[in-house]
């Protein structure tokens, strides 16, 4: 089993962090260009809560179904590929409050590739250092629109 850890900090109350992942918007802003986000199943994150969706590489469909647990508006939550291009994909993403004003965002990933040649793209599209330029995306745009909105101190 691979493992994937990243955190950052960003300058928002928890309940900002909170509240930006709970919004169906969410993937659609944090998956980077040039792959397109197109949603065939999206139900408001909850326990149990079900993400049908495919992920277009350019003219390359991936289809994904996640399932997401572990859901708790102030601690995170985990979601799970049921269908998809990985032989397994676990990500839980946990919030921290640092303080009134910073919240700690870490993303914490298992997953396993697919054997044999069948998945070697998968060992690419999904290699650590793809995540990691994901994750670096991911952790500037939260930063962006959190803090963009942020009140003057």
């Amino acid at each position: 089993m691979r493992r994937f850890h990243y955190q950052f900090e960003v300058r928002a109350p928890l309940q900002a962090v909170a509240d930006f992942h709970r919004d169906t918007r969410a993937l659609r802003r944090l998956t980077p260009p040039p792959i397109f986000v197109q949603f065939h199943y999206l139900e408001p994150l909850a326990e149990g809560s079900i993400a049908e969706f495919t992920l277009w590489f350019g003219p390359f469909p991936v289809r994904w179904r996640a399932v997401h647990t572990q859901v708790d508006e102030q601690r995170g939550f985990t979601d799970t590929q049921v269908a998809g291009p990985l032989r397994f994909w676990r990500h839980r993403h946990i919030f921290k409050a640092l303080d009134a004003q910073r919240t700690l965002i870490r993303e914490e990933i298992e997953y396993e590739y697919p054997p044999g040649m069948d998945g070697w793209w998968t060992r690419v599209v999904y290699s650590p250092l793809l995540l990691r330029f994901l994750f670096l995306y991911r952790s500037l745009i939260t930063r962006w629109i959190l803090e963009r909105n942020r009140p003057s101190q």
